[in-house]
């Protein structure tokens, strides 16, 4: 089992960027798929971005390719998610999750609590 806790979150003005970063308790934090998901006001979870076990494969939605980044440190037991150029509808929850199974097609057993990103002027 594994518990995840994201920080990082904020208010921050369009253009801008964000560090996300998620905390993964236990020891096998290297043997989960990791992703992102955001959640906009009114609006259902949607994936963000995910990456493999070693960190050596990540996938992004197409409207975060070339703006997000997402990353892990699997002896912090910690992934990352750099947010640039921010736009107001970036806003929103955002959550870590931890898949096992396939990468390309996980199945996420553990979330986080999720942390508030705003994007506003």
């Amino acid at each position: 089992q594994v518990q995840l806790v994201e920080s990082g979150g904020g208010l921050v003005q369009p253009g801008g960027s964000l560090r996300l970063s998620c905390a993964a308790s236990g020891s096998t934090f290297g043997s989960y798929v990791m992703g992102w998901f955001h959640q906009a006001p009114g609006k259902e979870r949607v994936f963000v971005a995910r990456i493999s076990f070693s960190g050596s494969l990540t996938t992004y939605a197409n409207s975060v390719k070339g703006r997000f980044t997402i990353s892990r440190d699997n002896a912090k037991n910690m992934m990352s998610l750099q947010m640039n150029s921010l736009k107001p509808e970036d806003t929103g929850l955002y959550y870590c999750a931890a898949g096992s199974g396939d990468y390309y097609s996980p199945n996420y057993n553990y979330w986080g609590q999720g942390t508030q990103v705003t994007v506003s002027s």
